[in-house]
């Protein structure tokens, strides 16, 4: 079921980007997409005693980036928040997703589609750039 996610299975941070270049997103519809699996996983945290207790605190505030890659560009140019989806979704596909029953993982799902097609409509105002002639991990 959760195999439709862009952090699921052996995901890295390439394969959270292609899933961003499959829908052809630039930078502010990939931020749209990021902020619902934050948010999502936010609330679910501060409404799981067991979780509120282990990791509420990196959901505190209204900073709303999420893991090691969080305020940093680093060497990832165009990357960043690929790279911040994935840390977040290790994190959901870890700890969240295995308290998830059925239902609930139909539920996510549904929400998720809403996520894609709000991403749709920022990406549709503001067009994914022309990407490279060379591609950025071709060795030269």
């Amino acid at each position: 079921m959760a195999g439709h996610f862009p952090f699921s299975g052996k995901a890295n941070r390439v394969s959270v980007y292609a899933f961003f270049e499959a829908h052809n997103w630039g930078l502010e519809a990939q931020e749209k997409y990021y902020e619902h699996w934050y948010t999502w996983a936010k609330n679910f945290v501060l409404n799981d005693p067991d979780l509120l207790a282990a990791k509420g605190v990196l959901f505190q505030g209204e900073h709303f980036h999420f893991g090691t890659h969080a305020d940093h560009e680093f060497h990832l140019h165009g990357y960043a928040i690929a790279t911040r989806l994935l840390d977040l979704g290790e994190f959901i596909k870890g700890s969240i997703l295995p308290k998830l029953d059925h239902e609930a993982l139909h539920q996510l799902e549904e929400e998720h589609h809403h996520w894609v097609e709000e991403a749709n409509a920022v990406a549709a105002k503001h067009p994914r750039p022309e990407a490279p002639e060379i591609g950025r991990y071709r060795h030269v």
